[in-house]
C-alpha cells in the first residue's frame, strides 16, 4: 500500500538536483486502461495473445485480457513527467533495475504512481550534474502493487547566474 505521507510536487517551479532529498516521495494522478487502449498498444508493440486476443486471453495464464507491462511502464512514466518532478532537470538514465510486474493491469483498472527518492549524490566527473536514485511503484485502484522498479537519473544542477545568457543591449 502507498504511504500516506507522500506529497504532491510544487508545480509552479522547476525541480533541480539540489531540490531532491532522500526520502521525498510524490504520488501521481491516475490513468485508466481501456480495452481499446490495451489492444491498440499490443497490436503495435507487444502482440502476445493475452494482450491482443480477447478469446485466447480467457484460456491463457491470466484468465483474460491484460495490459502489456511495457504499456504499464510507459503510462507510469507519462504520469510521472506530468507532475513536473523531473522537468527540466532530467538528463536521462543509464537504465532500470529490479523491474517487476507483480500483478496484471486489466481493462478498467486505474493506475497511480508513487515515486520516492532513494539516494542523492553529486557527480564527481560531471560537476554540473548529480545522480538521483529513484524508486518507482505503480498501484491499481485497489492499492495492489502492479509494477516496481529502480533507476538512477542524471539531473542538472540549478543554473548559476553566470550561466545565464547575456542580455542583449541595443546600440
Amino acid at each position: 500500500m502507498a504511504p500516506e505521507n507522500a506529497g504532491r510536487p510544487t508545480t509552479d517551479r522547476d525541480w533541480w538536483f539540489e531540490d531532491f532529498a532522500e526520502g521525498q516521495s510524490w504520488r501521481t494522478e491516475g490513468a485508466t486502461f481501456t480495452e481499446a487502449s490495451i489492444l491498440d498498444f499490443a497490436f503495435r508493440y507487444d502482440p502476445q495473445p493475452f494482450h491482443l486476443d480477447l478469446e485466447a486471453s480467457k484460456a491463457g495464464p491470466y484468465g483474460g485480457l491484460i495490459a502489456s507491462g511495457f504499456q504499464t511502464l510507459s503510462t507510469f512514466f507519462r504520469l510521472w513527467h506530468a507532475e513536473r518532478i523531473a522537468n527540466p532537470s532530467s538528463a536521462g538514465s543509464p537504465g532500470m533495475e529490479e523491474l517487476r510486474w507483480p500483478a496484471p493491469v486489466r481493462p478498467g483498472d486505474t493506475i497511480r504512481g508513487l515515486i520516492t527518492v532513494e539516494s542523492v549524490r553529486a557527480s564527481k566527473s560531471r560537476p554540473r550534474f548529480g545522480l538521483v536514485g529513484w524508486r518507482y511503484e505503480g498501484f491499481n485502484q485497489k492499492d495492489a502493487l502492479i509494477f516496481s522498479a529502480r533507476s538512477f537519473v542524471l539531473h542538472h544542477r540549478r543554473p548559476l547566474a553566470e550561466d545565464a545568457a547575456p542580455e542583449i543591449q541595443e546600440t
